[in-house]
């Protein structure tokens, strides 16, 4: 698929129409799915679909006849409502989703995907296909991160706004500090080779992990002191996965604390991810929140008010909404020209939004409640 970035908020209301329609099932093979690729005629589809109409009459179950070519003639009419294909193409589902056999209850839906449609499907089936959409909510942009000291070393993948370690290495470094009888000459070479050895482990695990990842879009390496140039710069990682190295910075843990601090150091290098957007917006509303509290509001009352008086300027919703409040709020802030950002909760600051109630916003101009 195309480098197109797939926002917070396009995600959520995909998410929110693929639960939707993963909870109605057929009775029988009566479930319309249609998808037109970006670019393809719509009369074509639209066409296609009338001689399926023909082809459905010579189901033997009448119920199951009736649905299906109900259930077509309710996608043409609601095709014929679009001027043309969309940029990106088109998803549309269509059948009778009555909870009670011999009942009627036939409904349409369709959305533009976020991301450009490249196949072409029709389908009638107990269920809608639904995987086209459900690939689009799978993140596949990654980064690779590495912490590292002379003590330990820790790789894991950025997915998404998820950090998922994948090795925990511990080295067999001695401490700085040798036993008796020990000279210091032969001490600091067996700290050096053990050093070397630990160096070289550490690039064989980030070889195996990162060389032929798929979506894998570079390294970032970090770490105390200056052991992670000594790493970084020495012959210990393979030629090919030390080009996908884009920055190596300075940390002061190694470990999921210096995992998280890696990442929140290299927002210069993450600058496009959605995960980068979300923490520097979430860290100005704290910010403004030590600093200046009257050009934030948080909990759900205070800040629909604010928001219905049109001072909001970005609001911010966690995900652990209820769907129906999160629509509630776009719909409000649609009205004021607010902007919306959908909140994860896989980042501290996202947690930290839960923990305030999940609803928040920048303001406009400074308010003074009494």
């Amino acid at each position: 698929m195309e480098d197109i970035k797939v926002n917070a908020q396009q995600k959520h209301k995909l998410k929110q129409l693929v639960k939707e329609l993963e909870s109605h099932r057929g009775r029988h093979t009566e479930l319309v799915t249609v998808y037109v690729p970006a670019g393809y005629d719509l009369n074509k589809i639209i066409n296609h679909l009338q001689q399926e109409q023909g082809t459905a009459s010579n189901i033997k179950s009448k119920s199951t006849r009736d649905n299906v070519i109900t259930a077509l003639e309710r996608m043409i009419q609601h095709l014929k409502l679009f001027k043309g294909t969309p940029d990106h193409g088109l998803a549309a589902f269509s059948g009778n989703v009555a909870e009670r056999e011999g009942q009627q209850d036939f409904q349409v839906w369709s959305v533009e995907p976020p991301l450009p449609l490249k196949i072409r499907i029709y389908r009638c089936d107990k269920e809608f296909i639904l995987d086209p959409l459900r690939e689009m909510l799978d993140d596949k942009s990654m980064y690779g991160l590495v912490v590292m000291d002379r003590r330990e070393g820790n790789i894991a993948l950025l997915k998404g706004k998820t950090i998922i370690p994948l090795i925990n290495e511990e080295s067999m470094v001695p401490g700085k500090f040798r036993a008796g009888g020990q000279s210091s000459v032969r001490f600091a070479r067996n700290r050096e080779l053990s050093a070397k050895d630990f160096y070289k482990k550490l690039g064989e695990y980030m070889k195996e992990q990162f060389l032929f990842k798929e979506g894998l879009k570079g390294i970032v390496v970090g770490g105390p002191g200056p052991t992670k140039y000594e790493f970084v710069e020495g012959n210990y990682i393979t030629n090919e996965v030390k080009k996908k190295i884009l920055a190596v910075k300075d940390v002061t843990y190694t470990g999921m604390f210096g995992l998280q601090e890696l990442l929140e150091r290299s927002e210069d290098v993450l600058a496009n991810e959605e995960v980068a957007e979300e923490k520097q917006i979430m860290r100005k509303f704290f910010e403004l929140l030590a600093t200046r509290p009257s050009m934030v509001t948080y909990g759900k009352n205070e800040t629909l008010n604010q928001l219905q008086m049109g001072i909001v300027d970005t609001l911010l919703l966690s995900e652990e909404l209820e769907d129906a409040v999160i629509e509630e709020f776009e719909k409000e802030a649609e009205k004021m020209g607010s902007k919306v950002m959908i909140i994860s909760i896989e980042t501290r600051e996202g947690a930290q939004l839960k923990e305030i109630g999940k609803i928040a916003a920048i303001l406009r101009y400074e308010t003074h409640q009494e």
